[in-house]
């Protein structure tokens, strides 16, 4: 498969992208979310077709469905991305040197960013914006699982640009097999940055066999350690709402670790997750504490390998600690760096646990669901990243930019 050509359709597409006025950008996101509310049945029906090909039983069928109100509720992120301030331009830096050289450091677009994802619908359109909001071209390379459902969106995108007399391969959609998939990963010169966004295995094929740069946004091992000063009454909120909110995202809660002080409290902490019919995998004085007092049918005993482990679905696992140590320990061996959170009512405690653990975003008594760039208020986001380099956390407007320095002067030469 030669993609060249497209390649370097994007590369040129990019190119323009840098120059157009923000003021336009903005009238064509209003514009592409006015779009997708009134294309909301076409969007529906090629995303049914998907649908009709997975199992419901399966954790990317949750994030594979649209709804009205989905739809409405990226509509509304592309009008907040049209709302927000555009980086580029910004002056990060100015500095006059003793020679005379006046020197400027400039926020400038990335280029061609490459995203690669699974069954995950809204990444076209969140992607798409967040790229012309900020200058750079975008190569989508969606899943087999999403193949009608991406292509529906792409088609909504590319009539609003070419409404905005922009060209249609600022935002273009590769097709969904691997010859695609290899060709992206090897588009040395032409692709300035890759994203995988998907299960552990896509992220560690991509950083394992891509040529060009890679900006890892992981998986989302979300743990939560209710303290022995933990409050139950906002433990219970949080607990429930970090675990069911949307079980198959990344930022979802996947074991709890409970102080063994508050064992005798582990049946009223987790008596809302009954009610939403979430299986626990208990370690054994968790599963002692529960027995007779959660569903039968809902509790397991636990096992090495339920920790570490990212459910996607209504699965927890229990870990009973000693104290805040061992928790710390437990979230060190098996955190995937994305989301950590602390219930305690001890200061000391809390901020031991904020500067200790190392993850992308880090929590004190509130529930890791809000792990998202639209929560951040960044208008919606590319992926969350889990890596040091350039970006971590939701990545917005400003992790999809560069810098160079602008260097003004009158006639120095350097003479050392």
């Amino acid at each position: 498969m030669n993609l060249q050509p497209v390649f370097e359709a994007s590369q040129k597409a990019s190119r323009s992208l840098g120059l157009v006025a923000s003021e336009k950008i903005n009238a064509l996101l209003r514009d592409l979310a006015d779009a997708a509310v009134a294309k909301t049945p076409f969007l529906l029906a090629e995303n049914e077709k998907d649908l009709a090909r997975m199992s419901p039983d399966d954790p990317k069928h949750d994030r594979l469905k649209l709804t009205g109100p989905r739809i409405e509720a990226i509509a509304e992120d592309i009008r907040s991305v049209a709302g927000l301030t555009s980086p580029l331009g910004e002056v990060l830096l100015q500095r006059e040197l003793p020679n005379g050289l006046h020197l400027s450091k400039v926020c400038v677009p990335l280029g061609v960013v490459g995203v690669i994802y699974e069954a995950r619908p809204n990444v076209t359109f969140d992607v798409a914006a967040l790229c012309l909001k900020t200058g750079n071209a975008s190569i989508l390379k969606g899943g087999s699982d999403a193949s009608f459902s991406n292509e529906a969106i792409i088609a909504v995108i590319h009539d609003v640009l070419r409404q905005h007399n922009l060209a249609p391969e600022a935002a273009t959609l590769l097709p969904p097999d691997r010859q695609a998939t290899e060709a992206l990963l090897n588009a040395v010169g032409y692709v300035d940055v890759l994203i995988p966004r998907g299960s552990q295995g896509l992220i560690d094929f991509v950083r394992q066999n891509a040529k060009v740069p890679v900006i890892e946004t992981g998986a989302g091992v979300v743990h939560t350690f209710f303290d022995e000063t933990a409050d139950l009454a906002k433990g219970r909120a949080i607990i429930f709402n970090s675990k069911t909110r949307r079980p198959s995202v990344c930022n979802t809660l996947d074991c709890l670790l409970l102080h063994h002080a508050r064992l005798i409290d582990l049946p009223a902490l987790t008596a809302p997750l009954a009610t939403a019919h979430v299986l626990l995998y208990a370690d054994e004085p968790s599963y002692a504490a529960l027995r007779g007092l959660y569903p039968a049918e809902l509790l397991q005993h636990a096992t090495p390998e339920h920790f570490g482990t990212e459910f996607l679905s209504l699965k927890l696992a229990i870990k009973t600690v000693r104290g805040l140590e061992e928790a710390l320990q437990h979230i060190a061996e098996h955190s995937s760096k994305h989301s950590e959170a602390i219930l305690s009512e001890t200061p000391e405690h809390i901020e031991q646990f904020l500067n200790s653990v190392d993850a992308a975003a880090v929590y004190a008594n509130a529930s890791t669901a809000f792990t998202d760039g639209a929560q951040f208020g960044l208008g919606a986001e590319i992926g969350i990243s889990t890596q040091k380099l350039h970006a971590r956390g939701p990545m917005g407007l400003e992790e999809l930019t560069s810098y160079k320095w602008l260097v003004r002067g009158d006639g120095q030469v350097r003479t050392t």
